[in-house]
C-alpha cells in the first residue's frame, strides 16, 4: 500500500496540475459567460465522482451485510471501504456544491434555489452527512447496519440527480460537455474537462485508499485491545 501512495500521490499531482494548466490557459474563455465558466472545470468532475463513489459505498455496505454473520473478516474490510467512499463522496459532493453556488451568483444572480438538480444533491449531501453521524455517534452493533442501509436511500438519490433535468424543468442547465441542446462547445475545451476529470479521479482513489487503510489499522487496532482486555480479564480471575 505505501508504494500505491509513493507512486499515485505523485502521479495525481501531476494530472492535477496539467488539468489547471489547460482549464486556466489553454481551454478558450466562454463567449456567452466569460472566464466565470472555467469553474465548471472543477464543478463537473466533482459532481460526476461525486455519483460515482456512492456506488463503491453501496457495493461494501451489502458484502458487509451479506458476510457480517458468515464472514467476520471480509465483513469488517468492507465495512472500512464503506467508510471510506462515504466520506470520500461527501467531499466531493461538496466542492460540487461550493463551485456551483461559486458559478451561480455571477451567472444567475442568486447563491441558491431550490431547482430540482440543486435540491436532489443537496439530500444526496445530507445523507452522507447522516450516514456519517450515525457511523460516529451511534452506540451499539447496529452502527453499521444502519449506515448500510443509508447507503441504499443515497444509492436511490442519485439517478434522481442525474436524471433530475430531464425530468423536471429546472433552471440549472442542460448538459453542455456530454450531450443537450447546449452542447455546441469549442472542442478545445474538452482536454480541460477530461485532465481534470482524470486528476480528481485519481485524487479520489488516493484519498479511499488512504483512508481505507487508516480505518483497517483502527479496526486491528481495537480488535487488538479487545483481545488484551479479555486476557487481562482471564488473569484476573485465576
Amino acid at each position: 500500500m505505501r508504494r500505491v501512495f509513493q507512486f499515485g500521490f505523485p502521479v495525481t499531482l501531476a494530472i492535477l496540475a496539467v488539468g489547471f494548466y489547460q482549464a486556466m490557459y489553454v481551454a478558450p474563455t466562454d463567449a456567452a459567460q466569460g472566464d466565470i465558466f472555467r469553474i465548471l472545470y472543477y464543478h463537473v468532475p466533482c459532481n460526476v465522482l461525486g455519483l460515482l463513489f456512492p456506488y463503491v459505498n453501496l457495493v461494501a455496505s451489502i458484502v458487509f451485510l451479506a458476510t457480517r454473520h458468515s464472514n467476520p473478516p471480509r465483513a469488517q474490510a468492507a465495512d472500512a471501504l464503506a467508510l471510506a467512499s462515504a466520506e470520500v463522496t461527501l467531499v466531493f459532493v461538496s466542492i460540487g456544491l461550493a463551485t456551483g453556488m461559486l458559478w451561480g451568483r455571477p451567472v444567475w444572480g442568486i447563491w441558491w434555489t431550490w431547482d430540482p438538480r440543486l435540491t436532489s444533491v443537496f439530500v444526496l449531501w445530507l445523507i452522507y452527512v447522516s450516514y456519517l453521524l450515525v457511523r460516529r455517534f451511534t452506540a451499539g452493533g447496529q452502527t453499521q447496519t444502519l449506515a448500510a442501509v443509508l447507503s441504499v436511500f443515497a444509492a436511490v438519490d442519485v439517478p434522481i440527480v442525474y436524471m433530475s433535468i430531464r425530468w423536471w424543468r429546472t433552471q440549472h442547465p442542460a448538459p453542455v460537455f456530454f450531450g443537450g441542446p447546449n452542447s455546441g462547445f469549442d472542442p478545445r475545451m474538452l482536454p480541460a474537462l477530461f485532465w481534470n476529470l482524470a486528476g480528481w479521479f485519481a485524487w479520489g482513489v488516493m484519498l479511499l485508499l488512504l483512508r481505507y487503510s487508516l480505518e483497517r489499522k483502527r479496526q486491528t487496532a481495537e480488535h487488538q485491545a479487545v483481545l488484551h482486555a479479555l486476557e487481562t480479564g482471564l488473569e484476573a480471575e485465576r
